[in-house]
């Protein structure tokens, strides 16, 4: 086959893979919705500032495997444009920059057939242009000829570097290279970020800021439009879904893998793209650890199971938590921790207003907690330092699990988490009655000028009402498979 052949293969290819991309979903974010997020960070940036942001990196899973690429979300809260190797630049007032006057810059990942034929479609600079309403669109590798005297800004505004990107050696345009001509612009090297002692007297004179960033990303995205409550309610309503499917669904043979998968299920038969987080799936004594992931448990037997799991609906991701009884009824034991936690969680939620705050949602669940553990005997008195409930209450979601917020006060259109928690290792310092039990409540709440509201409330979290929605029949039970050795 020559060259020609290859190439009009290669071209057909590609023409073929677009005109493919159909029936795909209508309820993305508007370019409209990245424009106004532009301009709002514009119009909170110092005078004669520039913010530049990279897209995420690709991160190799092993060999010539990578992971599922996932976007920077302050990328793509700015832009919509989903691929690697990309660079944004954000100006607070209009700049002449290469013979042309605008406020913005992107650089984006070149059309290429061949790749395009192993990793998919790229936009390309006509299609960020088209689809993403960017007027000043160049090639990656345009960047390195970027006439900008950066040193003539006040104020240089991203995110420091971690220095934990590959270098593809094969693309002149990559990430890597992006950053590495990036420095050499502001000259990154030759500054210091750090900040002086008392004792030192060298005074640092530097226009990069690579804090200032932080607090006003968080300002813009801790408060969320209509466009994102739209997409952040069907995470959580999806969510609820896999939680409710899987109380009607759980019996003690289950495992932890396959509770997992009947939730991660959902959320695909729902368009969820991703999941927000690892699933975590704690059977028992496994659930007294925060953050598992291992669900490699294969019986789950008359344990509670703790399930925080989190469907991620075009960006964004709920964060939901319900603890249940494998065998559908709760014993004596269990019932008594999970109410302490259930009246915990109602009384953070009521105080999940505008004005109120994390701390005063954290202390009203955390002091009914307190006050139920001394009443059983699992502490010895009210204001006991323990570690039965070692996490905060509360933190806003969003395009992150853990949301960027400035953690004030609560605003109108903030939704955030309310998950108080008890756990009870064993080995614990307790009745052993008391060991591997660990139950967690978590709920997404809108904060609204009329109080609060469950966006993942469909899930029962009443104990009777779990253990109803538990007798009745799952769709799930007519799905068998052969058994292998």
């Amino acid at each position: 086959m020559n060259i020609r052949i290859i190439l009009v293969t290669i071209l057909s290819f590609i023409t073929n893979l677009s005109n493919a991309q159909k029936d795909l979903p209508t309820d993305y974010l508007s370019s409209e919705f990245h424009k106004n997020r532009r301009e709002a960070l514009r119009k909170s940036m110092p005078e004669n500032s520039v913010a530049v942001f990279f897209a995420n990196a690709v991160r190799n899973r092993a060999n010539d495997v990578d992971y599922v690429y996932h976007q920077d979300p302050n990328f793509y809260y700015l832009t919509g444009y989903n691929e690697p190797h990309a660079v944004l630049l954000i100006f607070s007032e209009e700049k002449e920059v290469n013979d042309v006057i605008t406020n913005e810059l992107i650089y984006v990942q070149k059309r290429d057939a061949s790749a395009e034929m192993w990793t998919g479609r790229r936009l390309g600079v006509e299609g960020v242009g088209a689809n993403l309403g960017f007027s000043n669109v160049f090639n990656g590798e345009d960047f390195k000829d970027l006439n900008i005297d950066f040193s003539s800004f006040d104020k240089v505004l991203f995110t420091d570097f971690k220095n934990d990107v590959r270098d593809s050696k094969t693309n002149e345009a990559d990430l890597y290279n992006l950053i590495e001509q990036f420095k050499i612009k502001v000259s990154y090297e030759a500054q210091s970020f750090e900040i002086p002692t008392e004792e030192q007297i060298v005074e640092i004179e530097t226009n990069i800021d690579v804090e200032g960033l932080k607090t006003l990303m968080a300002s813009l995205r801790e408060v969320k439009t209509e466009d994102e409550l739209v997409l952040l309610k069907k995470a959580c309503e999806i969510s609820a879904v896999g939680q409710m499917e899987v109380m009607k669904a759980m019996h003690p043979n289950m495992s932890e893998a396959e509770v997992q998968g009947v939730h991660e299920y959902i959320y695909k038969k729902y368009g969820a793209e991703y999941e927000g987080y690892p699933s975590i799936v704690g059977g028992g004594n496994n659930g007294c650890v925060l953050h598992y992931i291992e669900n490699t448990k294969t019986k789950l037997d008359n344990d509670l199971v703790l399930m925080d799991l989190g469907a991620e609906y075009h960006g964004y991701t709920a964060d939901v938590t319900r603890t249940i009884p494998a065998n559908g009824k709760f014993n004596k034991q269990q019932r008594l921790i999970y109410d302490l936690v259930y009246d915990a969680q109602e009384a953070g939620i009521k105080e999940t207003v505008v004005g109120s705050d994390f701390k005063r949602i954290d202390s009203v669940g955390r002091e009914i907690i307190n006050k139920g553990l001394y009443k059983l005997g699992i502490i010895d008195s009210v204001g006991q330092k323990h570690t039965y409930f070692p996490h905060g209450t509360s933190h806003h979601i969003g395009l992150d699990v853990h949301d960027l917020s400035n953690r004030g006060e609560l605003k109108e259109n903030m939704v955030i988490t309310v998950e108080p928690g008890i756990y009870i290792p064993e080995g614990s310092p307790c009745d052993e009655k008391w060991w591997g039990i660990a139950v967690r409540i978590e709920d997404c709440i809108l904060v609204t000028k009329n109080g609060p509201f469950n966006y993942s409330g469909m899930a029962p979290r009443d104990a009777d009402e779990i253990e109803d929605l538990m007798k009745e029949e799952s769709i799930l039970n007519a799905f068998t498979l052969p058994k292998l050795d």
